[in-house]
Formats: structure tokens, C-alpha cells, sequence
């Protein structure tokens, strides 16, 4: 398991509680902009920021940091919310999201702002780019390992499984996708759009070593990862359960808020639940 402090285990479920405060607001501000996978998320991207990755927010661009790629651009809003609380980019700056001249667009551009790996946007596509890293670290004998975080319903498309099937080929060790199976995309519940399952055994069979977590259980997080470093003859897909808009009643999984921003009063209540929640984690660590 991981060996992880009481104290440091609060500090990251809180750090992902206030960095789903943030995404609240951010939509709120921006009038438009994705929810449900934004706060579904924030557990796994706090684990990966605060606790995970090799990387130097002040120094985007060393060479030997970690590597992440968000293939489902669209939940960038937790993306951009953890890079600020990590020090990439001022907190203040989060509130221009979406706006005329920002950095931070509707989905990620690389070059736009520190800390982005791949611009994304089309589904499907990130699982490629994180190979040719994954690849290219392989081939220049580089330590550093590429995490490449992608959504259930991208697995639609026919490009992410000629990747799975590269990746499979080509034993990448250094290579780990986490899946967000939330069961939701923009038009229903997936097994009712296209069904997926069964997830485990089509990875399998590409070569993949698999684990099954809890993506709100961040003990569970951290211990994936670490079994991920420890398989050296295959890439490895973490499929992360989780609840698209956790910790928000009205939109937990609600397909129709999986591109849907909260107006006014749907903001206050949602922030207000969120609050309420954190008050919650730090009673359960005292």
C-alpha cells in the first residue's frame, strides 16, 4: 500500500474539495463549460499533481518531469483548477475561463498556458500522443513515465483501440491510461449509447495489465499507481470508477450535466454542499 500520513491524506481530499469549489465557479463565470466530469475528477487529478508526479510548476518545461495528457479536453476546467493550486498559473486567473483573449480556452492548448502537455479536444486522440511520449522516453533510455487520463465514452472511437493495440505491441511499461468510468457522455448513460463492458478483458487482450479502483478513494489511487510502476513487460490501464458531478446532489449522474455550467442559484447551492463537504473530511481526520 501506499505509505501515505493521516494528515496528508486530509490535505489531498481537501485539496480536491476546494478545487471542486473552484470548477463550480469557474462555470459560473464563464456561463457555459463542463460539470459533471470536471468534479468527477478532482480526486484523481489532485492524487496526480500533489502527490504523484515528478514535475516543477515553476520549470513547466524540464525535461525529465512526468508527463500528463488529458485526452477528454472537454473536462479541462479541473484540469486548469489543479495546475493553479499546484503554482503553474496564478488562482486569480482561473475566473477567465472560456473568456475573449484568455489562456484558458474551452479545451486545453498546448503553448497557451504552463503545465499543458497536448492540445485536445477531438476525442479519441490522446491515448496516440501519450504513446509517441511513452515511446520517444523508451527509445532516449529517459525515466520519466507518461500518464495519459481519458473518458468512457471516448472509448467509442476506433483510433483509441489502434492504440491500445500499439501500446500492447510495443510493451509500454512507462505507459499508464486511467479511464474515468463514469458511465455517462453527452447523450445518455454509455451501455445504453454503445456498450463498452466488458472493459477488463478487451485491454487484456490487447496486452494491457488492468486494475479496477474506486476514483474517490484516494488510498486506492495512490496504490494503483504504484503497482503501474512495478509491471515492466506491459502499459497499464487503471479504470477508475467514479460519480460524474460528485459532490453536487443535483448533478451526480445526471448525463445532462455532462456540458452543462450551473446558473446563480444552482452555484450557490452546489458550493454550499461542497463546503459542507469539506467541513465533513476534516471532522473524519481528527
Amino acid at each position: 500500500m501506499a505509505s501515505i500520513s493521516e494528515e496528508r491524506l486530509k490535505y489531498l481530499e481537501l485539496t480536491a474539495n476546494r478545487i471542486r469549489e473552484k470548477v463550480v465557479e469557474m462555470l459560473l463565470e464563464a456561463g457555459s463549460g463542463h460539470l459533471a466530469g470536471s468534479l468527477g475528477m478532482a480526486d484523481i487529478f489532485t492524487a496526480f499533481y500533489f502527490q504523484i508526479l515528478n514535475h516543477r510548476p515553476q520549470e513547466p518545461s524540464w525535461p525529465e518531469r512526468d508527463r500528463l495528457v488529458l485526452s477528454n479536453g472537454h473536462i479541462c476546467p479541473v484540469l486548469y483548477a489543479t495546475l493553479a493550486y499546484a503554482g503553474y498559473f496564478p488562482l486569480e486567473e482561473l475566473l477567465t475561463l472560456r473568456k475573449i483573449n484568455s489562456r484558458l480556452q474551452g479545451h486545453p492548448h498546448r503553448g497557451s498556458l504552463p503545465g499543458i502537455e497536448t492540445t485536445s479536444g477531438p476525442l479519441g486522440s490522446g491515448l496516440s500522443q501519450a504513446i509517441g511520449m511513452a515511446l520517444a522516453a523508451k527509445m532516449d533510455n529517459k525515466k520519466y513515465r507518461v500518464y495519459c487520463l481519458m473518458s468512457d465514452g471516448e472509448q467509442d472511437e476506433g483510433n483509441i483501440w489502434e492504440a491500445v493495440m500499439f501500446a500492447g505491441k510495443n510493451k509500454l511499461s512507462n505507459l499508464t491510461a486511467v479511464l474515468d468510468r463514469n458511465n455517462i457522455q453527452i447523450d445518455g448513460f454509455t451501455e445504453d449509447v454503445m456498450p463498452l463492458e466488458p472493459l477488463v478483458e478487451k485491454y487484456e487482450a490487447f496486452n494491457w495489465h488492468v486494475l479496477e479502483i474506486d476514483g474517490h478513494n484516494m488510498e486506492q489511487i495512490l496504490d494503483a499507481v504504484l503497482e503501474a510502476k512495478a509491471i515492466f513487460e506491459k502499459p497499464t490501464l487503471i479504470i477508475a470508477h467514479t460519480i460524474p458531478g460528485k459532490g453536487v446532489s443535483f448533478a451526480e449522474r445526471d448525463f445532462k450535466w455532462h456540458g452543462k455550467a450551473p446558473n446563480k442559484e444552482e452555484a450557490k447551492k452546489a458550493l454550499a454542499e461542497l463546503r459542507t463537504l469539506g467541513k465533513r473530511i476534516q471532522s473524519e481526520h481528527e
